[in-house]
């Protein structure tokens, strides 16, 4: 883990977010005002803890580079992982203001993320209510994702599971740049993706390798291949994801 001191950071009005054809980019005044909001950087390595779960943490993050993962630690030690955050997402909203965190964040690439005061959130609401309702929408828009995730635990067999997980990711790579709605170089372990669909490690193998034998889907440590989408869309009863200008802070 780096942060960067202020001499060094990242002037807004370069911020490569700006530059994302499906991210809203920041007006002159907004661009301002981040530049004071801003407290500094952060650089962490692939597999390194940004939250760990239970502590009191006075900060917020905006991811700027790099793929992130939320989850929740069980008393047995078993592992939850509830959601994966990109470029332009909010990180630490999800914790309620002054109470200690019920999830970890761990990077499963090498990230750089922007560091806000949690304590300065107020001034932000009340000087930029635009910022403020991106935030809100930001944070409503995990709850949807969230609610989806859930209905794939709850109803989907395994391999529609898998399927709607690898359509996920592919839909949020590309709408950040990160890769297109065939193809993502992402290197997510087997254990995480267990952990995801709340699946054994023998079981996630064995339909990664059934999806792979239909030609349907292409999934190893190097990332995810998708040889025919819209087969694989019906497969895991899923209509794709709605694709539009999100906005960042």
């Amino acid at each position: 883990m780096q942060v960067n001191d202020n001499s060094n950071r990242t002037d807004c009005k370069a911020c490569p977010l700006q530059k994302r054809e499906s991210l809203r980019p920041l007006d002159e005044g907004q661009i301002e005002f981040m530049n004071q909001f801003k407290q500094g950087e952060m650089a962490l390595d692939r597999g390194a803890q940004l939250f760990t779960q239970g502590i009191n943490s006075p900060h917020l993050y905006t991811l700027l580079n790099g793929v992130m993962m939320r989850y929740r630690l069980l008393e047995d030690g078993r592992r939850q992982v509830v959601n994966y955050m990109f470029p332009g997402d909010i990180v630490g909203i999800q914790g309620a203001m002054n109470d200690p965190l019920d999830h970890c964040v761990e990077a499963i690439t090498s990230c750089q993320l922007c560091i806000f005061l949690r304590e300065n959130l107020p001034a932000l609401y009340q000087q930029q209510p635009q910022l403020g309702f991106d935030i809100t929408w930001l944070a409503a828009k995990e709850e949807s994702a969230l609610e989806e995730h859930l209905v794939t635990l709850g109803q989907r067999k395994a391999a529609a599971r898998l399927a709607y997980l690898a359509l996920f990711l592919l839909d949020r790579g590309e709408e950040t740049g990160m890769g297109t709605r065939k193809s993502i170089r992402l290197s997510i372990s087997q254990a995480q993706i267990a952990d995801t669909l709340g699946l054994s490690h023998v079981h996630t193998n064995r339909t990664i390798q059934m999806l792979k034998s239909k030609k349907l889907l292409d999934w190893s440590i190097k990332g995810i291949t998708v040889v025919d989408r819209d087969a694989l869309e019906v497969f895991a009863e899923s209509e794709g994801g709605i694709r539009g200008i999100r906005p960042f802070v």
